[in-house]
């Protein structure tokens, strides 16, 4: 068995690499050692295993592969340049090999009469031609491990201009299984192995690359996804059962004062069933001896608010002070006034704390925070930085979480001797196969419930053709007292075209209804923020019928009153950006309507997106539609692109090996916490290295 140090050695150190296409693959790839390389897995296979004959050739430009000889090489003029092209015959006819670039070292290496094996795409233009195909002499092609399915690996413009092809990888493959003998430690323990019937690591990375056939290589996938997927889950549950023995939390051990008035005389409606579930849920966690690490899910406008503010009455009732932190100065403004209001008849102290937070406010602040006398301060990055020190902080809770990168939701760990309680909130629904591998290691609540007397939120889908049509309902809904939100893409590439598309609009608006029977509002990125509050407010005062805005965020404000969200070219919004939008309306008691308009051309998955708003108001099922559309990066945005970096495993098409992995892996945890049987030592070494790695995953929550 080769020695596990030899996958750490140099790429520089392998034949055919060198220094200067060692730091190509490094830059460009991430290769830099044996275990980069063996770990660099195709995306997709040729099948290899079938020759065709000329004769057989079908004018559907297609990948095939021929065996024949050249017997005829010409340089061929043309308008621009010249191109070469060679003769190619088999026992059933002749066609065309074509180069239009690289002319002079490919008439030297060439050989007429010599047995080749060509592949590449075929063209029909008066007889069949190849251009720039694959070739081989027939005697190198029977000797190579790729004849059968032939692996394509993902590169780059940079490798294929230096001359990096998919043949070259495919070599330097072949050359290192060959140098090393190609054995590799297991890394999965026998009772795995046996019970899920999966092929040896040896097997599963010979197999991958050079696979004979697609059942083989099914398995060999399957093997390879399972151990990445098992891996992640082992390390996110084993996190999660150290720290709730390890990491000690601040024990609530009393519902007090605060919360029971709060819950008896102030509360402004009845919790719903799901909102008391949830309650119970992080009260338990409160109230045991571990740190509480929990992220609630809920839609927009399922109550999250309440539940957050319950469980810092808490905290408060026990002597602690609480914070919420808001990705935006606009989320944590309506946070901190939805708040204030809720706590007015109450004597707590709370305060708001942003980027644009005078001086002077700031100064009371801190004194009032270390002092203890401020309970609750709502805010955004700010509450971050180092000079906010909490008396005796026991409870943070974070809103729109995966807005934060890692570094800055651990800075809030510090902020006591011992971590604070976090609770994660997000109105984004994350599916539950992302949050199996996100979120793992938190705790997870669902608010699935909304509030009573709220109407589920109608949404059709309108061509432009119909526009007429739409403008005569919203006559009839402001005529009823309702206002209108009116929303248009903001594309960041093109704010010119974005601004002349909302101002287009704006005046067959304004033209559609005139003063003084109508007021419209209007706000768009290029104004003066203190136009935009005034446009804002008075909207929000009811003085403006219709808001017409480009951004999705400035359109945050609770209104009630409003009933109708048109999104202009709405196939232009993702999924889940619709999905946010639609949840501005249906705040109030009056049934509401959201109104997709989009031109008659639409991609199929802009097709998609309309058919599932239309058909559903639920968010998880729109999580999941967008996760198979856009994929696990997209979804979760820049910051967490990192965590979803998996060599092979694809979490929206492996969802089923992701559950199996989870369930292996706590059947493992269940029997063996510190994996110290001796049949799990090989699992022990393997854990052991991935933690020493330190990557996303040791910092997740």
């Amino acid at each position: 068995m080769a020695s596990s140090n030899i996958w750490q050695t140099p790429v520089t150190y392998l034949k055919g690499v060198g220094p200067n296409r060692a730091d190509l693959l490094g830059s460009e790839l991430g290769i830099h050692t044996y275990g980069d390389l063996v770990n660099f897995f195709p995306h997709r296979y040729i099948d290899r295993s079938r020759y065709y004959k000329i004769a057989e050739l079908q004018r559907n430009n297609a990948e095939v592969q021929l065996v024949g000889k050249i017997v005829h090489l010409k340089t061929v003029e043309q308008k621009r340049g010249k191109r070469l092209v060679a003769i190619f015959r088999d026992e059933t006819g002749e066609m065309e090999l074509v180069w239009f670039r690289g002319h002079k070292w490919i008439r030297e290496s060439l050989r007429l009469n010599r047995t080749y094996v060509i592949f590449g795409k075929v063209n029909w233009y008066n007889g069949f031609s190849m251009p720039h195909p694959e070739m081989e002499f027939l005697e190198d092609h029977q000797k190579s491990l790729s004849n059968g399915m032939q692996p394509v690996y993902p590169s780059t413009e940079k490798l294929s201009n230096k001359g990096i092809t998919n043949r070259v990888i495919i070599k330097l493959q072949q050359q290192l299984f060959t140098e090393t003998g190609g054995r590799f430690q297991e890394t999965l323990n026998s009772d795995l192995l046996n019970e899920l019937k999966l092929l040896s690591k040896t097997e599963s990375l010979f197999k991958i690359h050079f696979p004979k056939d697609p059942a083989i290589l099914a398995r060999a996938q399957y093997r390879l996804k399972f151990e990445e997927l098992f891996f992640v889950q082992l390390q996110l549950i084993s996190k999660n059962i150290i720290r709730k023995h390890k990491i000690k939390g601040f024990p609530f051990e009393k519902v007090g004062e605060n919360f029971t008035s709060f819950y008896e005389n102030h509360l402004p409606f009845s919790l719903t069933g799901a909102q008391k579930k949830v309650l119970k849920e992080i009260r338990n966690d409160l109230g045991s001896n571990a740190q509480m690490n929990r992220l609630l899910q809920g839609d927009v406008g399922s109550g999250k608010t309440i539940v957050a503010l319950m469980s810092m009455l808490l905290a408060i009732d026990n002597g602690y002070q609480a914070c919420l932190v808001a990705p935006t100065e606009i989320l944590a403004q309506q946070h901190f006034t939805g708040l204030q209001e809720l706590l007015s008849e109450m004597n707590i102290g709370i305060r708001l704390l942003t980027g644009s937070t005078p001086n002077s406010e700031r100064r009371v602040i801190h004194e009032d925070l270390s002092s203890g006398d401020l309970h609750i301060l709502v805010g955004t990055h700010a509450v971050l930085e180092d000079k906010v020190i909490f008396n005796n902080l026991g409870l943070a809770i974070i809103d729109e979480q995966h807005r934060f990168g890692v570094a800055q939701r651990s800075k809030l760990w510090h902020k006591n001797v011992s971590p604070p309680h976090i609770l994660v909130m997000t109105a984004t629904p994350i599916p539950r196969t992302l949050a199996m591998s996100l979120y793992g290691d938190l705790d997870i609540s669902v608010i699935d419930e909304l509030p009573p007397g709220r109407k589920p939120i109608k949404t059709v889908h309108r061509f432009d053709t119909n526009r007429l049509k739409v403008f005569r309902f919203l006559k009839d809904e402001i005529a009823l007292g309702r206002q209108v939100y009116i929303v248009y893409p903001l594309i960041e590439e093109s704010e010119k075209l974005d601004y002349k598309d909302l101002m287009d609009g704006y005046a067959s608006i304004e033209r559609e209804f005139p003063k003084p029977q109508y007021q419209i509002s209007i706000v768009h990125g290029k104004m003066k923020p203190a136009d935009k509050d005034y446009e804002m407010a008075r909207f929000v005062k009811g003085e403006t019928q219709i808001m017409v805005a480009t951004t999705v965020i400035e359109v945050g404000v609770n209104v009630p009153n409003a009933s109708v969200m048109i999104i202009e070219s709405a196939e232009r919004f993702g999924l889940s950006q619709l999905h946010q939008l639609r949840g501005r309306v249906g705040r109030g008691a009056e049934q509401s309507y959201c109104i997709l308009m989009t031109g008659h051309k639409l991609s199929d998955d802009s097709k998609t997106r309309m058919e599932t708003m239309v058909r559903t108001n639920d968010g998880f099922e729109i999580a999941e539609v967008d996760l198979k559309l856009r994929g696990p990066g997209d979804l979760m945005g820049t910051q967490q692109s990192g965590v979803l970096s998996l060599k092979i495993a694809d979490l929206v098409k492996d969802n089923e090996i992701l559950k199996t992995a989870r369930y292996y892996a706590m059947k493992v945890l269940r029997e063996d916490p510190g994996l110290q049987m001796e049949k799990n030592s090989v699992l022990r070494w393997v854990y052991a290295r991935l933690m020493k790695k330190k990557n996303i995953w040791n910092y997740i929550s």
